[in-house]
């Protein structure tokens, strides 16, 4: 053999040894402080035996660099013995977040996964700092920037500090609109949630950019369009900007208008020989010439599945067959209704309730075995059921008897706390500085018995209540309670009252409703009184009061809960008798009315109010002035409370007070340049009063003739009302129109109140 193939053979040997490798004999570890080298061996998953080349030994480093325990490996093969030198990553000692304001350290530690007493690993804290840009994007942080920091202690160990700037939101700029020709861009801006980012916005976030918001603006800009006959509305882009530093966001919304449709022939497809078509027709919310409204649509399909419902005929299903005529710009629709069988309810079940008895919501439940069935009845007993705050969820649940016309109606509740602590305080100009505290329990003992424990410390006025109330009595419809209070009024320094007087009121009421908006109650009550007059020099006088009032109400509102606005009427008109050997004997008949509109898309609202109130004596009896009417301060604002009426010319700082009143208010609730989302509201109003005349005992003093009178009082005035999150505030300003020398002004009138 030459030379030439003597060095071949050996290129060839020297490259098959490392393809192929060696067999381990023995694993030896280096570098190790903490972890043990069987552990390591192990992570290492090489068995001896094992065969190891170059590609195996890169795969057993790979697989420790996997394990987040090790800094450095290196993995070689010294004839059969297989070196694994490491160095060991550091151990965390602490993990601690820093600059955070806009969201919480709890919130944020929910994303981090690196923990302490675990191995450093740097892969596993950039995925941290992302799931926590995630969380500040989320709020509209988008400029947020996060630097995690490794601080090297002794003994190999660190501690990561995540140091975060956040900046301020992303404040959204601009919002802008391209193709609207029938509506302003200032008047789209107001039918989105997002808003343009301004100074006083800072109790929202609807300045800020959130992409899932603005994917809703869309929405809602097609509900809005839809509402006003543009059934072809589309929006073909939106273009969204952030600055260059990601602070700042500005979009534009470009739409296609379209044209505007109106209804066309509205017909019913009435399938039911025994529901007569005009009680279908008379549902339908339309007619035919209205601006397409796609809300009117589904208010008419919801009306007709319920009075379908009324005859017994559950699911059935309302399609409304459009039929659009592009030339005139019209919609006409077909609402056909499918048949079914009628249905009658088989049974109830009541699932869940552990503590309420199942008689206390059978009560709520205004359908039986055999009644037909009825969605709209049940969704009514559901609502029922939710009102009484017993309950945190419940389920109506209807199953249909196979082969039947019957349903089995399932009830699933599930309860929750019913007991109350509750405290709040408040200012006015009638009670002043007010605080108060209460414990109610609204289903005392699972039976729906209220049992109410309450107290407040007023300037002017002390409460303690005991209150319980039965509101199914006998397993009716029929109210039933008592109360037991003690009221400290001192009066003698608030306006033009000049009184003190404390009262302990022991009475019993009963309460039954007479249709769906009237009600009545009566009341029995007792009230042992120790009144102090200033005008009078008795000193502290004691009064014992026996009264049987009743009281008949009336309340049909419909309600606003976005703008806070209601539409409708309530009423009340109320007669008691005093007397039963007490130490005043009169009738007093009183009565009260508001009435409320709104316009101009519920935001602005008309709202008048009347009340009168006449107390007659009995056999010549005289009622004292603490139990006369009073006017001024909220009843007639821009006087002075009990700031009106008739005088003692020698005590003219208090009113005498009077035997009747008649007084009432009109006022304009409107929104003013501050968003909706802020409930401030400004008013104006006209305010009115008389009050009569007192007792002819009142007519002179010390021989010479008193200020008596009966004569009108007026005032107007502007004010401002803002809901907020603490509570509700009241501004008003009035100024009296009509007055005399001896009523007292009073022009500013500040009132608020919060609950917790």
């Amino acid at each position: 053999m030459n030379i030439k193939h003597s060095l071949f053979i050996a290129a060839l040997v020297s490259g098959i040894a490392p393809a192929y490798g060696a067999n381990v004999s023995r694993i030896d570890v280096s570098g190790n402080t903490r972890m043990d080298a069987e552990s390591v061996r192990i992570l290492s998953d090489v068995k001896i035996g094992d065969n190891v080349n170059a590609e195996r030994a890169n795969t057993i480093a790979k697989k420790l660099q996997e394990s987040g325990y090790f800094s450095k490996i290196n993995v070689r093969m010294s004839g059969n013995v297989l070196k694994i030198d490491i160095a060991e990553a550091p151990l965390i000692s602490m993990v601690t977040v820093e600059g955070n304001d806009a969201v919480s350290t709890d919130d944020l530690k929910k994303e981090i996964k690196t923990r302490e007493r675990t191995s450093y690993d740097e892969s596993v804290i950039g995925a941290d700092v992302q799931r926590m840009l995630t969380v500040y994007q989320r709020q509209g942080y988008f400029g947020t920037k996060i630097e995690p920091k490794k601080i090297e202690l002794d003994d190999n160990r660190v501690n990561v500090v995540y140091e975060i700037s956040e900046g301020h939101p992303t404040w959204i700029t601009d919002i802008d609109f391209s193709g609207n020709k029938k509506f302003s861009d200032r008047t789209l801006r107001g039918e989105i949630l997002s808003r343009e980012h301004a100074w006083w916005r800072f109790m929202t976030q609807f300045d800020t950019f959130d992409e899932d918001r603005i994917q809703y603006d869309g929405q809602m800009l097609r509900q809005f369009y839809m509402r006003n006959g543009y059934v072809d509305f589309q929006i073909t882009d939106t273009v969204g900007t952030f600055s260059p530093d990601r602070q700042y966001y500005s979009v534009k919304f470009n739409v296609d208008e379209g044209q505007k449709y109106k209804f066309g022939e509205i017909t019913v497809d009435n399938p039911f020989p025994d529901i007569p078509t005009d009680e279908l027709t008379d549902v339908i919310v339309m007619k035919s010439g209205d601006t397409y409204n796609v809300d009117l649509v589904e208010q008419t399909m919801s009306a007709l599945r319920s009075r379908v419902a009324d005859y017994g005929y559950a699911f059935i299903n309302v399609e409304p067959i459009p039929t659009k005529d592009s030339t005139n710009h019209t919609i006409g629709l077909k609402f056909q209704i499918q048949k079914t069988n009628r249905i009658y309810l088989n049974s109830i079940n009541i699932l869940g309730n552990v503590r309420t008895f199942d008689s206390v919501i059978e009560q709520l439940i205004p359908m039986r075995s055999g009644d037909p069935f009825s969605l709209q009845t049940i969704e009514e007993g559901r609502q029922k059921l939710m009102r009484t705050r017993y309950f945190k969820d419940v389920q109506m649940v209807p199953s249909r008897i196979a082969g039947e016309n019957m349903m089995a109606l399932d009830i699933r509740v599930e309860e929750q706390p019913t007991g109350e602590l509750s405290g709040g305080f408040g200012w006015s100009n009638i009670n002043g500085f007010m605080v108060d505290a209460g414990i109610t329990e609204n289903n005392f003992m699972g039976r729906g018995q209220i049992v109410q424990l309450r107290a407040s410390i007023a300037e002017y006025q002390k409460q303690a209540l005991f209150s319980f109330t039965e509101p199914y009595l006998f397993g009716r419809q029929l109210s039933a309670g008592f109360d037991v209070s003690y009221t400290m009024y001192n009066y003698s320094s608030l306006g033009g009252f000049g009184y003190d007087r404390d009262s302990l009121t022991i009475a019993g009421r009963m309460g039954w409703r007479l249709t769906d908006h009237w009600t009545q109650n009566v009341r029995l009550s007792a009230s042992f009184d120790q009144n102090y007059d200033l005008q009078s020099e008795s000193g502290w006088q004691d009064a014992n009061l026996y009264t049987l009032s009743t009281n008949f109400r009336y309340h049909n509102l419909d309600t606003n809960f976005e703008q806070n606005t209601h539409t409708g009427v309530v009423a009340n008109l109320g007669l008691a008798y005093t007397g039963f050997g007490g130490t005043e004997t009169y009738m007093r008949y009183s009565g009260d009315i508001i009435g409320m509109v709104n316009f101009w898309n519920d935001k602005w609202q008309l709202r008048s109010s009347l009340e009168f109130g006449y107390i007659q004596p009995l056999d010549d009896d005289y009622v004292s002035r603490v139990y006369r009417y009073f006017l001024g301060g909220e009843s007639l604002r821009g006087f002075d409370v009990a700031g009106v009426g008739s005088r003692n010319w020698f005590y003219t700082t208090y009113s005498l007070g009077g035997l009747w009143k008649v007084n009432g208010s009109t006022q304009l609730n409107f929104p003013i340049f501050i968003p909706d989302e802020y409930q401030v509201k400004g008013f104006v109003f006209a305010d009115y009063g008389i009050l009569g005349k007192p007792p002819a005992a009142e007519d002179t003093f010390m021989g010479r003739p008193n200020h008596i009178d009966d004569n009108i009082r007026t005032s107007v005035g502007v004010g401002i009302y803002w809901n907020t999150p603490m509570g509700p505030m009241n501004f008003s300003w009035g100024w009296p129109l009509k007055m005399t020398d001896y009523d007292r002004e009073q022009r500013f009138l500040l009132s608020f109140e919060t609950q917790f």
